[in-house]
């Protein structure tokens, strides 16, 4: 069962639950950038890391690679003082500016579109080859070649209909943009992102919602042709005890329901998740208990990534299994955990030291960083600075 918890406020706060259980956790404020459409200033080009950095408006110049990945996409060669649109892929954090790019791309629910590339193609999730190959069928006949398109996962059980009139209506939206740009104050925000809640709703939408709860009665009535709405307090968060499970996920540690316990912690280059069998003894064998506790393991870790929004590399540490059978079922219980994960998520497999090396695309700020602050003590260490005294004996 998926519901969907609105809490009307400033910030709006959204949550998705499954099976009762946290999943997402949001907060749709008005000021997050992914996805929205600048007018910016090259400030600087640094030919060495073959990026420009490029001023938005924001307190950090954004960072924009030369070099798109995307090799269909028109882009000119840019100048110290240049005006140029790009768009934010990845929000400013830390001591980092937005990570920009030149391929701007309008997200739909069913489509995405790409007005400067060509590229033509479906998304990664649709695995049967032959409704991969009639999507794309499709959507080169809608480009004809004048733009490129991914066609979603939702794309599969939308009609053509629907489809090109999606297509149509985000063409519009580009060239709302391109009428905007010439006469836009540089730097300044040429086009708003869809919200938090949009982009949730074309998600799962497809997928089946089967509840909506919420304290506003006018975005209430809004939402009945989505998902039978049920009306609430203010305290719909509270009652509901969601903010108890976001306030957990905050925590390194996450008990399971056996009694064994998962470690997380983010860093600045990566995550690492360390799994253990704490109170948890099993009943039988030796290796029986280590399978189990680590199949039990993968479910947990799926939602909390989603939960924690962790993107980039991930490192888990599952408690070692000598019998390859059984790594093989924890990396298909751990692939099918990620199922339901909107966020682009690969499982590399096990490394040559026995860890499960996974990558997940990074998008939104992680809910740590949303909900807590760096300690003024530690200075985010997560340990006590010792005292002048123990310092020096």
């Amino acid at each position: 069962m998926r519901e969907i918890y609105i809490k009307s406020g400033a910030p709006r706060e959204i949550a998705l639950v499954e099976d009762g259980k946290l999943c997402e956790y949001l907060r749709d404020d008005s000021a997050a950038s992914t996805e929205a459409i600048y007018a910016g200033r090259v400030e600087r080009i640094v030919p060495g890391m073959k990026a420009a950095f490029v001023d938005i408006g924001q307190e950090k110049n954004g960072f924009l690679p030369l070099e798109e990945r995307s090799q269909s996409a028109a882009v000119p060669k840019l100048q110290t003082g240049d005006t140029v649109l790009v768009q934010v892929k990845k929000e400013a954090q830390g001591t980092k500016g937005a990570f920009l790019t030149r391929d701007i791309t309008l997200c739909g629910e069913n489509v995405i579109l790409m007005p400067l590339n060509r590229y033509v193609g479906a998304s990664s999730r649709i695995e049967d080859e032959g409704e991969r190959k009639a999507l794309i069928a499709l959507g080169k006949q809608i480009t004809n070649g004048a733009f490129g398109l991914i066609m979603r996962n939702a794309a599969l059980t939308a009609t053509e209909g629907d489809i090109r009139t999606e297509v149509d209506e985000l063409t519009c939206t580009w060239n709302s943009i391109m009428q905007t740009v010439p006469t836009a104050h540089v730097p300044s925000l040429v086009h708003q992102p869809r919200t938090q809640l949009d982009s949730l709703l074309d998600d799962y939408r497809h997928r089946g919602i089967d509840r909506i709860v919420t304290n506003d009665a006018a975005l209430a009535k809004h939402l009945e042709s989505i998902a039978p709405v049920t009306l609430a307090s203010d305290e719909l968060m509270h009652i509901a005890r969601l903010d108890h499970q976001r306030d957990k996920a905050l925590q390194r540690h996450v008990w399971l329901d056996s009694g064994a316990s998962l470690v997380i912690d983010p860093c600045e280059a990566m995550t690492v998740i360390d799994v253990n069998t704490a109170k948890f003894t099993g009943k039988r064998n030796l290796d029986e208990t280590i399978l189990k506790t680590n199949l039990e393991a993968c479910k947990e870790i799926a939602r909390q990534v989603r939960l924690r929004n962790l993107g980039g590399i991930i490192l888990i540490d599952m408690i070692d299994m000598d019998e390859e059978e059984h790594r093989h079922q924890v990396l298909d219980a751990l692939r099918e955990s990620f199922g339901a994960d909107r966020v682009k998520t690969v499982i590399h497999g096990f490394t040559s030291l026995g860890l499960i090396e996974m990558t997940r695309k990074k998008s939104r700020v992680p809910l740590r960083d949303e909900w807590t602050r760096p300690c003024a003590v530690c200075r985010g260490a997560g340990r006590e600075m010792l005292s002048k005294e123990e310092q020096h004996g």
